[in-house]
């Protein structure tokens, strides 16, 4: 697509890179053993593989449930301090936080942005809105 620039001149238009990080902030947060609690975190965008693998785990298939568990696991690339994140840090979380993970899973990989056009309804004034809000129940 193409817009106009100044005297009517064709430009073209500059395409935004894709983003594959996404930043989110847990409601209640991670309590590691030694008591501090990681809240800050960061999820990449899943690749097919990330949604395959998990359900060859033998947890898995004995409780389907577990899939989330692994699955976030795996695409969960920073919590707080934490040198790594993996299945065992998910499967200890808050059950609050747990959803909220599985929510802000959906957003971006389910919709692919988590960012929305909309028009104010008394202006008409249209603007972003980004959906995957930083707390939950934000957005």
């Amino acid at each position: 697509m193409r817009r106009e620039g100044p005297a009517g001149a064709q430009q073209p238009r500059t395409q935004e890179p894709l983003r594959t990080e996404f930043e989110f902030e847990l409601p209640r947060g991670f309590v590691d053993e030694a008591g501090t609690v990681h809240r800050s975190g960061a999820m990449r965008l899943a690749t097919a593989r990330d949604e395959l693998l998990p359900l060859r785990d033998v947890r898995v298939r004995e409780n389907p449930a577990y899939l989330s568990v692994v699955l976030l696991g795996r695409v969960i690339t920073r919590l707080g301090t934490l040198p790594s994140v993996h299945d065992g840090t998910v499967e200890n979380m808050f059950a609050s936080d747990l959803a909220f993970l599985q929510d802000f899973y959906r957003q971006i990989n389910a919709e692919g942005h988590t960012r929305a056009s909309v028009a104010c309804p008394h202006c008409e004034e249209s603007f972003e809105v980004e959906l995957a809000g930083s707390r939950l129940g934000e957005s």
